[in-house]
């Protein structure tokens, strides 16, 4: 199967919580994506690997992905060597994908920054035709994204350009209350988190509503970029 967008995080939850509402119009628009885990999330404060399986799983259903894959990659461990580089060039050449979205360059969580960097040089090597990979016994042809864009998550930063997802922010918050462990609940007995916080998710709306603020939309999501965005003419910025 080839895909048009791969959106990929380090953790379940990411990409919902990432672009969740951009998924959702590009699916909305006929584009076929997936979603791939890096980890399970497995050392997050709440819930467990195995709650975290079922909740992407759901969440992957709310959003209308293609496909969905986990790495298993270890949670918080896990490096931007050769071995992991290699897994992942495979899922992109299985995937084909002509835009990859990943975590942001630079944030709270280290496993952002890194997944980011893993992502963003497998999808370069991923081009090389003398890296040789296979998959179920069968040798893969070299592939490299067109685009590699970097959501934005804990920390503001400055997009390089933003996707006016109005009429789609409800569909990413309740993609993201898939994961019913990991936030806000009254009646949970668990461990509290920075996530986990009524006022968090009060934000990810609050961001999207500025973001829309700012280019005259009711909301946004924001990107940034790892060289210059080219348009054909300037009727192309809205």
């Amino acid at each position: 199967m080839k895909l048009d967008i791969l959106a990929v995080g380090a953790h379940p939850d990411d990409v919902e919580l990432g672009c969740g509402a951009t998924i959702a119009k590009e699916i909305s628009l006929g584009k076929k994506v997936g979603i791939l885990d890096l980890t399970r999330g497995e050392l997050g404060t709440r819930g467990s690997a195995e709650i975290r399986d079922k909740e992407s799983s759901d969440a992957a259903k709310i959003l209308k992905v293609e496909v969905r894959e986990n790495l298993a990659f270890s949670d918080a461990f896990f490096v931007n060597d050769k071995a992991h580089q290699r897994e992942v060039i495979k899922i992109i050449r299985k995937y084909k994908p002509n835009i990859v979205l990943c975590n942001a360059i630079d944030d709270r969580h280290i496993d952002h920054g890194k997944g980011s960097k893993l992502v963003s040089d497998a999808c370069f090597l991923s081009g090389l035709r003398k890296i040789e990979t296979e998959v179920d016994g069968k040798n893969q042809e070299a592939w490299r994204p067109k685009h590699v864009y970097h959501y934005i998550q804990w920390k503001n930063i400055e997009p390089d350009f933003v996707v006016d997802v109005s009429g789609f922010i409800n569909k990413k918050i309740e993609a993201i209350k898939a994961y019913a462990s990991q936030f806000y609940d009254p009646n949970s007995k668990e461990p509290t988190s920075p996530i986990a916080t009524k006022t968090f998710l009060e934000s990810i709306e609050y961001r999207a509503k500025d973001l829309g603020r700012l280019i005259g939309a009711d909301y946004a999501e924001g990107f940034t970029v790892e060289r210059y965005v080219a348009v054909d003419n300037l009727d192309d910025l809205i």
